[in-house]
């Protein structure tokens, strides 16, 4: 996983209920967890565009529901700044599930655009997407 080359403004925090934009059989998750995320003790993780992140599955396919698993935030509504100056902001939040930590992605469709710093840090879900923007 490599690094973001711009100061990600983070729109997602612990707790926040993410929509799915593959078919990996999850609707709707909520975040646990942030890998990487750096906090001061008693403040909430927060996340954004590229973070891997820990949910639990709380809409969809029944043997998908509360399960825990892996997904990637690939839009956020908030808008953030890339490194030439421009800003970019998407009309939803959206997240894909993973079969691993590794970066595979779970279903084989993504629907809608996906940010192009998801290219640069996860190169196999970037391959399933038909929009980058």
């Amino acid at each position: 996983m490599k690094s973001l080359k711009s100061n990600m403004t983070y729109g997602l925090q612990k707790g926040s209920l993410v929509p799915t934009c593959d078919n990996s059989g999850a609707k709707l998750i909520r975040i646990i967890s942030v890998y990487g995320a750096k906090t001061t003790r008693g403040k909430n993780m927060q996340c954004g565009v590229g973070n891997l992140i820990n949910a639990s599955v709380v809409d969809g396919n029944p043997e998908m529901l509360k399960q825990v698993v892996y997904a990637v935030i690939v839009r956020q509504r908030k808008e953030y700044k890339r490194p030439d100056g421009t800003r970019i902001k998407f009309e939803d939040n959206a997240a894909v599930v993973l079969k691993d930590e590794k970066g595979n992605p779970k279903g084989t469709i993504l629907k809608g655009a996906i940010a192009k710093e998801i290219a640069e840090r996860w190169t196999a879900v970037s391959k399933l997407a038909n929009i980058l923007v």
